[in-house]
Protein backbone atom coordinates (compact mmCIF):
# COMPACT_ATOMS: atom_id res chain seq x y z
CA UNK A 1 0.00 0.00 0.00
CA UNK A 2 1.25 3.54 -0.88
CA UNK A 3 2.32 5.82 1.93
CA UNK A 4 -0.29 8.90 2.27
CA UNK A 5 0.97 13.02 3.22
CA UNK A 6 -2.40 13.07 4.60
CA UNK A 7 -2.59 14.08 8.23
CA UNK A 8 -4.49 11.64 10.94
CA UNK A 9 -7.38 13.03 12.43
CA UNK A 10 -6.03 12.08 15.90
CA UNK A 11 -2.63 14.16 15.80
CA UNK A 12 -1.92 18.16 15.57
CA UNK A 13 0.10 19.01 12.49
CA UNK A 14 3.01 21.02 12.43
CA UNK A 15 5.09 23.30 10.29
CA UNK A 16 3.61 23.50 6.74
CA UNK A 17 0.91 20.83 7.28
CA UNK A 18 -1.16 23.55 9.08
CA UNK A 19 -1.42 24.96 5.27
CA UNK A 20 -2.86 21.08 4.35
CA UNK A 21 -4.98 19.68 7.06
CA UNK A 22 -8.58 20.41 8.48
CA UNK A 23 -9.65 22.12 10.47
CA UNK A 24 -6.13 24.11 10.42
CA UNK A 25 -5.98 25.15 6.78
CA UNK A 26 -8.60 27.43 8.10
CA UNK A 27 -6.48 29.73 9.74
CA UNK A 28 -5.27 31.99 6.93
CA UNK A 29 -9.00 33.05 5.72
CA UNK A 30 -9.45 33.62 9.13
CA UNK A 31 -7.66 35.99 9.19
CA UNK A 32 -8.09 37.53 6.35
CA UNK A 33 -11.81 37.93 6.91
CA UNK A 34 -10.75 39.05 10.54
CA UNK A 35 -8.66 41.55 8.79
CA UNK A 36 -10.90 42.83 6.86
CA UNK A 37 -13.76 43.32 9.54
CA UNK A 38 -10.99 44.99 11.38
CA UNK A 39 -10.03 47.29 8.70
CA UNK A 40 -13.55 48.30 7.26
CA UNK A 41 -15.13 49.23 10.52
CA UNK A 42 -11.97 51.47 11.65
CA UNK A 43 -12.21 53.15 8.29
CA UNK A 44 -15.64 54.58 8.91
CA UNK A 45 -17.32 56.80 11.77
CA UNK A 46 -17.32 55.06 15.14
CA UNK A 47 -20.83 56.11 16.11
CA UNK A 48 -22.64 54.82 18.16
CA UNK A 49 -18.88 53.92 20.04
CA UNK A 50 -19.93 51.31 23.08
CA UNK A 51 -21.48 48.44 20.20
CA UNK A 52 -18.99 49.26 17.78
CA UNK A 53 -16.29 49.13 20.07
CA UNK A 54 -17.64 45.97 20.89
CA UNK A 55 -17.06 44.31 17.18
CA UNK A 56 -13.61 46.18 17.12
CA UNK A 57 -11.96 43.91 20.23
CA UNK A 58 -13.57 40.76 18.69
CA UNK A 59 -12.15 41.36 15.44
CA UNK A 60 -8.45 42.26 16.90
CA UNK A 61 -8.86 39.85 19.55
CA UNK A 62 -9.38 37.10 17.19
CA UNK A 63 -6.80 38.36 14.85
CA UNK A 64 -4.19 38.63 16.94
CA UNK A 65 -5.01 35.23 18.87
CA UNK A 66 -5.50 33.52 15.48
CA UNK A 67 -2.51 34.64 14.42
CA UNK A 68 -0.67 33.54 17.62
CA UNK A 69 -2.49 29.88 17.91
CA UNK A 70 -1.07 29.58 14.11
CA UNK A 71 2.15 30.27 14.88
CA UNK A 72 2.24 27.99 17.75
CA UNK A 73 0.99 25.05 15.83
CA UNK A 74 3.45 26.08 12.79
CA UNK A 75 6.42 25.85 15.36
CA UNK A 76 5.18 22.48 16.84
CA UNK A 77 4.75 24.48 20.11
CA UNK A 78 1.61 21.98 20.84
CA UNK A 79 3.88 18.84 21.20
CA UNK A 80 0.76 16.63 19.90
CA UNK A 81 -0.70 16.81 23.20
CA UNK A 82 -4.38 16.46 23.60
CA UNK A 83 -4.91 19.00 25.89
CA UNK A 84 -3.93 21.63 22.94
CA UNK A 85 -6.66 19.85 20.51
CA UNK A 86 -9.31 20.40 23.16
CA UNK A 87 -7.93 24.13 23.87
CA UNK A 88 -7.83 24.34 19.92
CA UNK A 89 -11.53 23.48 19.89
CA UNK A 90 -12.52 25.63 22.71
CA UNK A 91 -10.81 29.10 20.99
CA UNK A 92 -12.35 28.71 18.08
CA UNK A 93 -15.58 28.15 19.73
CA UNK A 94 -15.96 30.87 21.53
CA UNK A 95 -14.12 33.13 18.69
CA UNK A 96 -17.38 32.34 16.90
CA UNK A 97 -19.51 33.08 19.38
CA UNK A 98 -17.91 36.28 19.43
CA UNK A 99 -18.09 37.13 15.92
CA UNK A 100 -21.55 36.34 15.90
CA UNK A 101 -22.41 38.61 18.34
CA UNK A 102 -20.06 41.16 16.78
CA UNK A 103 -21.81 40.11 13.50
CA UNK A 104 -25.38 41.06 14.99
CA UNK A 105 -24.60 43.47 16.62
CA UNK A 106 -22.65 45.23 13.77
CA UNK A 107 -25.98 44.28 11.16
CA UNK A 108 -28.37 46.39 13.67
CA UNK A 109 -25.89 49.18 14.07
CA UNK A 110 -25.71 49.24 9.94
CA UNK A 111 -29.51 49.06 9.77
CA UNK A 112 -30.08 51.52 12.14
CA UNK A 113 -27.55 54.19 11.04
CA UNK A 114 -28.43 53.83 7.28
CA UNK A 115 -30.39 57.23 6.90
CA UNK A 116 -28.08 58.67 8.98
CA UNK A 117 -24.70 57.83 6.92
CA UNK A 118 -23.69 58.98 3.71
CA UNK A 119 -23.32 55.88 0.62
CA UNK A 120 -19.61 55.25 1.10
CA UNK A 121 -19.88 54.60 4.49
CA UNK A 122 -22.77 52.57 4.62
CA UNK A 123 -21.52 50.32 2.26
CA UNK A 124 -18.26 50.01 3.83
CA UNK A 125 -20.67 48.82 6.71
CA UNK A 126 -22.73 46.60 4.56
CA UNK A 127 -18.87 44.94 3.64
CA UNK A 128 -17.97 44.78 6.98
CA UNK A 129 -21.17 42.61 7.98
CA UNK A 130 -20.63 40.56 5.28
CA UNK A 131 -17.23 39.79 6.16
CA UNK A 132 -18.03 39.48 9.87
CA UNK A 133 -20.63 36.48 9.04
CA UNK A 134 -17.90 35.18 6.75
CA UNK A 135 -15.19 35.14 9.28
CA UNK A 136 -18.21 33.35 11.87
CA UNK A 137 -18.76 30.68 9.42
CA UNK A 138 -15.33 30.00 8.93
CA UNK A 139 -14.53 29.96 12.67
CA UNK A 140 -17.70 27.39 13.62
CA UNK A 141 -16.08 25.19 10.61
CA UNK A 142 -13.08 25.45 12.21
CA UNK A 143 -14.76 24.43 15.85
CA UNK A 144 -16.61 21.40 14.38
CA UNK A 145 -13.64 19.80 12.45
CA UNK A 146 -11.65 21.10 15.99
CA UNK A 147 -14.36 18.81 17.90
CA UNK A 148 -13.89 16.06 15.34
CA UNK A 149 -10.17 16.12 16.30
CA UNK A 150 -10.22 16.43 19.66
CA UNK A 151 -12.67 13.53 19.66
CA UNK A 152 -10.58 11.07 17.76
CA UNK A 153 -7.30 11.87 20.31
Amino acid sequence: MAATTAQAMGSLPSGLGICTTAPDIFYLPELVFGGLVWILVASTRVDPPMPLGWVMFVSVFCFVMTFLWMIIFAAGGHKNSSGWAAADYAYHGLAAFFYLSAGVVLAYITFLAKPLSTKKNYQIDIAAVVFAFLATLLYFIHTILSSIRWKNF
